[in-house]
Parts: C-alpha cells; structure tokens; sequence
C-alpha cells in the first residue's frame, strides 16, 4: 500500500508547504469580521454624533442668528452677537469671576488631596476609615452640597458663625455680601470635589516602586529631603493631570453657584455659564447666549493646548 508521502509529486507543481495557512474558497468570511468593528462602534458613533457633535454644531450655527426660546427670530446676523458679547461688559464681569474662583479652587483643590494622599500612604491605622472620610463627599449630589454649605453659612443659625462667635468673631454674612461670597463657594467646593484628586494622587503615591525609597534611606535621607527629592518629583504627572482635569472642572462651574447664591451679590459670583444660561433661559436669546458660550469655548481649548505645550517641554 502506497504512502501519501511515497506519492511523486506531478511535474510542474510545487509540493505544499505543510506549515503554510489553507486559504478558504472566497475570502468573504475575511471581509466581513473587517466590518464587525464597524458595527460594535455604530452605536457610540451614532449616540456621539446625536447628542455631542450635532449640538455643537448646531449651537455654532445659532451664534450666528437671532434665535429666541420662543421660536421667533432665526435670521442671519453675522459677527452681530459675537460683538455684542465682547463689548458686553456682564461678559468680562463673569469671566474675570470665572478666572478668579478657578484660582482660588484650584491650588487648595492642589495641595490638600496631596496631604490627605501623603497621610493615609503613611500607613495611619484605620485607613479604610480615612479613605471613606475623604471621598464620600464626592459621591454626594451638588444639590445636597449646596443646601447643607447655604445652612452653615447661615449668619444667625449658622455652624460657622457660631464656631466664630465661641472665639469673639462676630457673624459673617458669608454668602450675601460681594467680599466673602466667592469664598464661601470656593469653600464648599474645595471640601465637596477634593476626595477625586486625592484617589488620584493615592494611586500615584502607590505606583512609587519600593526600592526608589530604599536607596534613599542607604543615603540617609530624611523624611523631608525624601518628600523633596523623590516622592514630590515622581509624583509629577499625576499633579499635571490632576491641574489640567481641576482647571477644566473649575472653568465651568456653574451648579454649586446657580444654587448658593445665583450669581450675587450684585454679580458678585456670576459665572460665564450662568451668563449664558440667562440670557438664553431667562432673557430667550438664544443666539446671544450661544456667542458668549463658543467664545468662552474658544478659551478654554487655547488654556488647554497651552497647558499640554507646557507640560510636554516640561517632561522632555
């Protein structure tokens, strides 16, 4: 009985390779799974496109008319709104508001969750109660934040006030006048959002290998220098991201002021977003508002490409 490998192969043909792939007949198996990814992302693109593209593109469209809530209007005005809104002087007010409680959030929304990370990688005993204290009020809902910061800030039934009375201070009116007011949100922020940053910068604390430290101690560093000259600048990235991420949450604040104070005293706390959340919900000009929101849209993508430049030299 014949072997197949006994068999001679016929003149003009190459034996087959063994190791080689069998190919199907039409390949059309191939061409479909090329196009199962297609369908997996369909519907994302679908849900991307209705409620995020096609409303920026929409809102950019509306800059450009004399759209009223009502549903009067819609001609074209050109650059119309776009000027209004630069000479606006309501506009500058809320920016320069914008840009003043993004300060004043930003670098304690910096340097606290960095200290709390710092104490609990200590090793404090009960860190799972500490973890817990500062992030729980993160998961709570602004609304909530908001009514309970409107209470202690309450000049005569206040907690705040009466802490400042036990030690001779006499009551602030912390949300109603224009000196104190920014701060009194800036306050319920710092203690609502910092639990974020500080799981941010426990995780980065924890990405520090092990040795790093221990050949630190081998050169008798102390626990100052070791902060300084290790854990700080190995924490580098994660303290650029958590800028860039609070900078871009502190720019487009807008519940925790709309429910505290909505925007006063005397615009006192105002915000761009509420501007325009006025003048298209309250004032129904809908194009003028859309103006003003491309325009602060168009800052924030120039602070957020300078802030990318600026850590990328940083790195190299």
């Amino acid at each position: 009985m014949t072997t197949a490998a006994q068999v001679p192969a016929t003149a003009g043909t190459r034996p087959r390779d063994p190791s080689a792939p069998v190919r199907g007949g039409s390949g059309r198996s191939g061409s479909g799974g090329g196009n199962a990814g297609l369908w997996f992302t369909l519907p994302f693109l679908v849900v991307f496109a209705g409620f995020l593209l096609w409303p920026v593109v929409y809102g950019l469209y509306l800059a450009f008319t004399d759209a009223s809530l009502t549903g009067a209007g819609g001609d074209l005005v050109g650059f119309g709104n776009f000027g209004e809104a630069l000479g606006d002087p309501l506009v500058w007010r809320t920016l320069l508001n914008t840009v003043y409680f993004t300060i004043a959030s930003t670098i304690p929304l910096v340097v606290i969750p960095l200290v709390m990370a710092l104490l609990v990688h200590l090793g404090l005993p009960g860190q799972w109660l500490w973890r817990l204290a500062f992030f729980a009020p993160y998961l709570l809902p602004v609304t909530v934040v908001s009514l309970t910061w409107v209470w202690i800030f309450q000049p005569q039934l206040g907690l705040l006030n009466d802490w400042l009375g036990a030690v001779g201070i006499g009551p602030v009116l912390w949300l109603q006048q224009e000196s104190t007011a920014m701060w009194g949100i800036v306050i319920a922020t710092v203690w609502w959002t910092a639990g974020f940053n500080f799981l941010l910068y426990l995780a980065g604390l924890q990405g520090i290998p092990g040795h790093v430290y221990e050949a630190a101690a081998l050169d008798g560093a102390g626990p100052w220098r070791v902060l300084r000259s290790v854990t700080l600048p190995m924490l580098g990235r994660t303290t650029g991201l958590v800028v860039v991420l609070q900078l871009l949450s502190s720019l487009k604040v807008f519940d925790q002021i709309y429910q505290m104070t909505t925007g006063g005293p005397n615009n006192s706390t105002r915000s761009v977003l509420l501007y325009v959340y006025d003048q298209g919900f309250s004032g129904y000009r809908l194009g003028y508002a859309s103006a003003i929101a491309n325009i602060f849209f168009l800052i924030i993508v120039v602070l957020s490409i300078a802030q990318l430049r600026l850590f990328n030299r940083r790195e190299a």
